[in-house]
């Protein structure tokens, strides 16, 4: 997964609070939708970018989508800034 698309997905306020909500564990689509003032369409839309960018994972059961967080990628974009900042230990 590309950087550019995890921090474009990172860019909106409303798919940041998505994944500060699915810290606390797995919500369905109506769940997450149920907490923002905007369409389920709307919604439906961010979940799609922020599985493009492999932020969430999501689980099909029966007429419902979980999603969760994934992690590792967040992981690895800390390991990123982290080495980016570097060690300024002179």
């Amino acid at each position: 997964m590309g950087l550019h698309q995890t921090l474009k997905a990172l860019a909106d306020p409303i798919r940041r609070e998505i994944l500060n909500m699915l810290k606390k564990g797995r919500m369905s689509a109506g769940e997450i939708a149920d907490n923002f003032p905007v369409t389920s369409a709307s919604i439906s839309r961010h979940l799609s970018v922020l599985k493009e960018a492999d932020l969430v994972r999501d689980t099909r059961e029966g007429q419902f989508i979980f999603y969760e967080l994934n992690a590792s990628v967040l992981e690895e974009i800390m390991l990123w800034i982290t080495d980016l900042k570097g060690d300024h230990d002179d």
